[in-house]
């Protein structure tokens, strides 16, 4: 939590000096960058999975689409820039996961120089399928100050919403409603590029029931951060994790690798995952600990730092997904 609060007060500063600057930039331009806006619908995302179904769903429409997370900062990490905050306030469709993370965009928004900007907030559309974050056993909890009586603690809902393809289908076709809405001329191209692109969703989702239903072991042990709640509440999956998926926990303690071993050699199982910015380590403790020392690791990208370098080695949603679930079908068979 400690972390989380340097990261808010760093991001509020570097925001603040940001929106100062566009405003005095907006007031020197005035009419004349108004009169030079491009006819071209600006859509701007903050994360890969979000980028990805846009460009699906938007297909071969004249449309200009902006990652701001695109240099592979994590999810968690990443403080937007004064060029970032441009390119929000005249942009035509904004769209964003809408978790802790994203603290930031309520202020960016209000330097919005495009009355008609259209928003979506993934979290807030998915309604009552957005899930509360766990604290599960053995797992390294942050727990900054005891609440005095009488307060409440803030629920916190897990973010990682893109991780399950059952909600991926629903926010596709929230941002087809966005895109259709700003863009009315090529809503009919939008709604059958989304029927076309949630087809192959739900296929894939499909063969991700039948590897939880066959399934030898229906618990996954991760010596790491743990984003994918959606992914095993999905399938009906367990879970063991060092870390909440927000965690900005880096060290586990002794008693957290122990319990992580023990379950290892309490439920047999042959294999550790972890996330892919993991450098393996704490996942080698854990292993080392335990009875079976040939143990494997295995990957699940939680796509939270996808940026351009993968996206130009043909990185996609669906084939990190698919990746995702041949490291399942190990783990679980």
């Amino acid at each position: 939590m400690k972390l989380k609060l340097k990261r808010t007060l760093c991001t509020a500063l570097i925001l603040l000096a940001a929106i100062c600057a566009l405003s005095a930039m907006t007031k020197a331009k005035g009419a004349k960058s108004a009169s030079k806006k491009s006819a071209k619908i600006e859509v701007v995302t903050t994360i890969f999975p979000v980028y990805d179904w846009i460009k699906e769903i938007a297909g071969d429409a004249d449309i200009a689409i902006t990652m701001l997370q695109d240099r592979g900062t994590d999810l968690h990490n990443y403080q937007p820039t004064f060029q970032d905050i441009a390119k929000i306030s005249k942009c035509d469709v904004f769209i964003y996961v809408g978790g802790e993370s994203d603290f930031w965009v309520a202020d960016a928004l209000k330097e919005s120089k495009n009355p008609n900007m259209k928003t979506l907030n993934l979290m807030s559309s998915l309604g009552s399928l957005a899930r509360e974050e766990e604290e599960k056993e053995g797992m390294e909890c942050e727990h900054e100050h005891e609440h005095e009586e009488g307060d409440e603690e803030e629920e916190e809902y897990d973010e990682h919403i893109w991780l399950s393809l059952k909600n991926a289908s629903v926010l596709c076709e929230e941002i087809c409603k966005a895109l259709s809405s700003a863009d009315t001329a090529n809503a009919a191209k939008y709604k059958a590029n989304t029927t076309s692109y949630t087809s192959k969703i739900r296929a894939l989702d499909s063969k991700y029931e039948a590897a939880a239903k066959s399934a030898k072991n229906k618990t996954l042990v991760f010596a790491d951060r743990f984003p994918f709640l959606y992914l095993t509440s999905d399938y009906g999956l367990d879970y063991f994790a060092a870390f909440k998926g927000c965690s900005a926990e880096s060290e586990a303690s002794f008693k957290t690798v122990m319990f992580l071993s023990n379950k290892l050699d309490e439920l047999k199982l042959s294999k550790v995952f972890t996330i892919e910015t993991s450098d393996g380590k704490l996942a080698r403790t854990v292993i080392k600990n335990s009875k079976d020392k040939s143990r494997k690791i295995l990957v699940m990208n939680s796509m939270q730092s996808v940026g351009k370098k993968e996206i130009a080695k043909g990185a996609t949603y669906l084939s990190i997904m698919e990746k995702n679930l041949e490291a399942l079908k190990e783990g679980i068979e």
